[in-house]
């Protein structure tokens, strides 16, 4: 413990910071300083009361010294990354100046809910970079119990459109529920795995692998699999990065591949899928059925140029969900490759920033959310790409925060705000991780 000194010049110190979220790891810091000086003059022949004083008098003015700190721990905003934002969610106006065969209603009226929906992510962005999200760690249980119930509800009550199950209904708007599942699960595994190591009986890890694939069977149900899909990928990231014992990651990682492959193997035993598998491989076998779509798609692109051919031509007019799921190969087409690789490449770079951002906090919790959400947004983002190029299988999904949606952009935006939020605070954090 430090002197009634030393508990002086810590006030007069943290009186010049003005994040008082940093006092208690200044204190921590320089208390530990103190603590070594006043040591080492005591070794010195000099008494415990002249070595403390010796030691205040070596840190200098604490008043200096606290303005320095103030501008060490001021809460940080990442403007590159809101500038990219800015830009990737402008984007999303462009496909809407067209209709489709999708889009009933006049363009007018998607674009000005699409300026809503805009609005209200900047305000859930907004909403959650002040939020500390450390206080989220501890209702892991809440997140995912919420999640189950929703999915649960939403299969037994919610509205079937294209073949699958993932609306509801809440005053007359059709709400993505599953979109949100997927969100408060992200939450849930993070509170998880930074206490992954006290799984640590054969009962907890049975329970783990339980939690793990039930909200992946009822993506399958409902079904919805390309949320299966991101939510998979998600965990598979964070558990990587989380701190998981040896022993314990080797029996979880061995459970796991085990229950994959028995789970594959009955996702192809479904004739349905295996047709459309094999459609994906060779689209030229139903050329007016199932691989229809990549066709177009693959002739769409073929004839986009470096410049586009803009609105107006019949072609891209074939293309059905140009505003959500197909919204690349139109922009291809539209404005060329061009813009497209231009468009890929802010993308990258918008997911690369997050990435970073998640090794500059030493916040365990922090950096499992930031790393869950760059695989949240980077696995969508990366399927509905390459999906357009007709290099993976054709599913329902969007672009994040370019493709037309209030449900998914707002579910984007929400952990892009926590992002921003443990960026915010990484030099205000009492650090958990030893070694990064």
């Amino acid at each position: 413990m430090s002197s009634s000194n030393f508990e002086e010049f810590l006030t007069k110190v943290t009186s010049k910071v003005k994040a008082k979220e940093a006092h208690s790891i200044i204190k921590k810091e320089l208390t530990h300083h103190l603590q070594e000086l006043s040591h080492s003059f005591q070794q010195k022949t000099a008494s415990k009361e002249e070595a403390d004083e010796r030691a205040i008098q070596e840190m200098g003015n604490p008043f200096t010294l606290g303005e320095n700190l103030n501008r060490l721990h001021r809460p940080k905003i990442d403007w590159l990354l809101i500038a990219l934002f800015v830009i990737i969610a402008g984007n999303s106006f462009l496909p809407l100046i067209h209709g489709n065969l999708a889009m009933s209603l006049p363009s007018t009226f998607y674009f000005s809910r699409q300026a809503i929906w805009l609005t209200l992510a900047v305000v859930a962005i907004v909403a959650f970079l002040f939020f500390d999200y450390r206080k989220l760690k501890k209702y892991w249980w809440f997140f995912y119990g919420s999640g189950l119930l929703l999915l649960l509800y939403t299969y037994l009550f919610g509205l079937m459109k294209n073949g699958a199950v993932r609306w509801i209904s809440i005053a007359g708007m059709s709400v993505d529920s599953s979109a949100i599942t997927l969100f408060l699960f992200f939450l849930a595994w993070a509170g998880i795995l930074y206490n992954i190591n006290t799984f640590n009986t054969w009962m907890k890890q049975a329970l783990l692998f339980i939690l793990f694939w039930v909200p992946i069977l009822f993506y399958l149900v409902l079904p919805h699999m390309m949320l299966g899909i991101i939510y998979f990928f998600c965990l598979l990231t964070m558990f990587a990065c989380s701190n998981v014992h040896r022993k314990l990651a080797f029996t979880l990682v061995a459970a796991n591949v085990m229950m994959s492959i028995l789970l594959f193997n009955v996702f192809l035993a479904s004739s349905y899928r295996l047709t459309r598998l094999l459609i994906f491989l060779n689209p030229n076998a139903d050329p007016h059925g199932a691989g229809y779509t990549y066709l177009l798609v693959r002739d769409i692109l073929s004839q986009a140029g470096w410049l586009g051919n803009g609105f107006s031509t019949a072609l891209i007019r074939q293309l059905p969900a140009t505003h959500t799921d197909y919204v690349f190969p139109f922009l291809v087409y539209s404005f060329g490759w061009a813009f497209g690789i231009a468009l890929c490449l802010i993308l990258l770079l918008f997911i690369v920033r997050i990435s970073r951002n998640a090794f500059k906090t030493k916040d365990r919790y922090g950096r499992l959310l930031v790393i869950g959400g760059a695989a949240l947004i980077a696995v969508p983002t990366c399927w509905n790409i390459l999906m357009g190029l007709g290099v993976v299988p054709l599913m329902e999904v969007s672009l994040p925060f370019i493709s037309y949606g209030g449900s998914m952009l707002l579910v984007n935006s929400g952990i892009l705000g926590l992002i921003l939020s443990v960026y915010r605070r990484k030099d205000l954090v009492n650090p958990t991780i030893i070694h990064s």
